[in-house]
């Protein structure tokens, strides 16, 4: 959910004295809130919120209360990396975050029929970027527009003829890798904004289910910290208790390869959160 604007307060000088000024932060670096941010850059609140998931835009120091904020050098980067000479406004960053929802409009995106959409999206063809959840209690899965013409543009022969062998066999077997390649993606995304180890271990961590977490972190005092460094669900999660209760099950990882996965990269996060406690003892148990 998008936080009301706030800015960051002028620095004060400090006996300040004759022929001295007080200190006055620069524009580039002054901090604004969410909803200021989307305007300054010609985004809803919407297509902002998938520019700072994706990692387009970089959020600062948040305010006392959490709200993110943005400063105002971050907001000319993007502007100047994204909207260059000759573009029409904002054009080109919306573009980039432009998202289409569900099977029917993600397959005429690509030119093809429903049904092979879904069968290239179950079979890992295709990634999602979100998900929300429809009045039926039903995933309905977002994709990057931008991406669905990637794939269109580099892989044309798998939107005509018949199935390869691999797909069939998927297919055969009712697998769907939709959950699974969205949480890749989304830890993924995750761990690029930090370089904190007990903040990274905590992304990891909050993918398993809570048997598999407390077998592959024994220690309680370790969980304790996992869990509060754990991130807020993604956006675009509802608040509705039964929808969410379907969202909630596409967070954590529910095959045994991935379980694999996803604890066997925590004990290497752990590894480094650990090392650092001890060096520092600036987070975590020692």
């Amino acid at each position: 959910m998008m936080q009301r604007e706030t800015t960051a307060a002028p620095a004060v000088a400090s006996q300040a004295g004759p022929g001295r000024d007080a200190a006055v932060p620069a524009a580039a670096d002054v901090l604004v809130g969410s909803a200021r941010a989307a305007g300054e850059l010609g985004l809803s609140r919407s297509e902002f919120a998938r520019a700072v998931q994706l990692g387009i835009v970089r959020a600062g120091p948040p305010a006392r209360s959490g709200a993110a904020r943005f400063a105002r050098a971050e907001l000319d980067r993007v502007r100047s990396a994204e909207c260059p000479p000759g573009e029409a406004g904002a054009d080109a960053l919306r573009g980039r975050v432009e998202t289409v929802a569900g099977a029917a409009a993600a397959a005429r995106a690509l030119g093809v029929g429903p049904s092979r959409f879904t069968r290239l999206a179950r079979c890992g063809h295709l990634t999602p970027v979100g998900y929300r959840i429809n009045r039926y209690r039903a995933v309905v899965w977002l994709y990057l527009a931008a991406e669905l013409r990637e794939f269109a543009a580099r892989d044309p022969a798998v939107l005509r003829g018949s199935a390869p062998p691999g797909d069939r066999e998927l297919m055969a077997a009712k697998a769907d890798l939709r959950p699974r390649r969205w949480r890749g993606r989304h830890v993924g995304l995750l761990l690029r904004r930090t370089a904190d180890p007990w903040a990274r271990a905590a992304v990891l961590a909050a993918v398993l289910p809570e048997g598999e977490l407390r077998a592959a972190v024994p220690d309680r005092a370790e969980r304790i910290v996992l869990a509060a460094l754990a991130p807020p669900p993604p956006y675009g999660h509802p608040q509705v208790p039964a929808a969410a209760a379907v969202a909630s099950r596409l967070l954590k990882a529910d095959q045994p390869e991935e379980i694999h996965w996803y604890c066997t990269s925590l004990g290497f996060a752990l590894t480094g959160a650990r090392g650092q406690s001890n060096a520092t003892g600036e987070r975590g148990p020692t």
